[in-house]
């Protein structure tokens, strides 16, 4: 019987120079030869006393519509570990920001027919905002995103000139709703503005119905959440649920396809388990603990600034 030989990487820096270095409590210990540095040879991450897979359910648990309270009992009924609110959050924190970075430059090959569209979202003490947005009629890929507490022709600008750098093209047809600040933005040469309506005709195919499914997603996954604190909490959530929309969760609209890989993006990491077994250096480890976990801060009329959200590329 032919034994299986598991290959050791360091969790540190990824190299497989690495030798063993004794046993702490039961657990073999390794030093690696490129980073100089030690670390256990388990399934717990880099400066982190948990499984992986706690973490990675974790955050599927949060992105697909589950409260705290949820997650820490799913974890603490299936796995025998139930983590304090804080440890969650800062879970979220985490790998949120580093989900970000790792798409942060990417560029679909999207289709010629784009949608856009917008809704409103709650901040604390009543407070609204408006997240628009622009998918890509053919991918279901969104290729970008904004936030504002306005709807001036100003923002829907912005929003599409961020679609198109992402894109590396301007479309042929830009679906719209109703709204007047649609009617003055430069879509591209030649580009044709339709204004269409939730529910699309045979004849013409003028609907906004595939980005207000999206919408309702967006809703039904807040609702757990209620109101958000500050814009921050919200560029947060947004951060994370676009990655979790365009490269994780798999679209019965596209066969089970991600709308990352319809659009035909090369990644590795396919889900939140690969992205929290990225090999993260020591001081970008150590620097993700030097940031408070979702500061909390009182949203207030004052706020007179538009925000972005998760630029997908631009």
């Amino acid at each position: 019987m032919t034994e299986v030989v598991t290959k050791i990487t360091c969790k540190n820096c990824g190299s497989e120079a690495v030798v063993k270095f004794g046993k702490y409590k039961g657990a073999q210990r390794y030093w690696c030869k490129s980073c100089q540095r030690k670390f256990k040879g388990d399934n717990a991450l880099f400066h982190m006393r948990v499984s992986p897979e706690y973490i990675s359910t974790a955050l599927s648990m949060y992105y697909s519509g589950s409260s705290i309270s949820d997650i820490r009992n799913q974890l603490k009924q299936e796995c025998g570990y139930y983590p304090s609110k804080h440890v969650v959050f800062e879970w979220i924190d985490k790998y949120t920001s580093l989900a970000s970075k790792q798409f942060r430059d990417v560029h679909p090959k999207v289709g010629d027919t784009w949608i856009a569209d917008e809704t409103v979202l709650d901040l604390d003490r009543g407070v609204k905002v408006w997240f628009f947005d622009v998918i890509d009629s053919d991918t279901r890929y969104l290729i970008a995103s904004r936030a504002s507490l306005s709807r001036t022709t100003r923002d829907a600008q912005m929003l599409m000139d961020r679609a198109i750098k992402t894109a590396g093209k301007t479309p042929k047809t830009v679906i719209t709703d109703k709204l007047k600040s649609y009617l003055d933005v430069a879509y591209g040469k030649d580009a044709e503005h339709v204004r269409g309506r939730p529910f699309a005709f045979k004849e013409t195919g003028e609907s906004t119905s595939q980005i207000e499914r999206f919408h309702g997603t967006i809703k039904d996954r807040t609702k757990v959440m209620r109101a958000f604190r500050d814009l921050e909490t919200l560029h947060q959530f947004m951060d994370g649920y676009l990655v979790f929309y365009n490269f994780f969760k798999p679209n019965e609209a596209l066969n089970g396809k991600t709308p990352a890989e319809v659009a035909q993006i090369d990644y590795q990491v396919k889900n939140w388990k690969d992205l929290s077994q990225l090999p993260v250096s020591k001081e970008a480890e150590i620097g993700t603990h030097k940031t408070k976990v979702l500061r909390i801060r009182r949203a207030t009329t004052r706020i007179t600034s538009s925000h972005n959200v998760f630029p997908l590329g631009g």
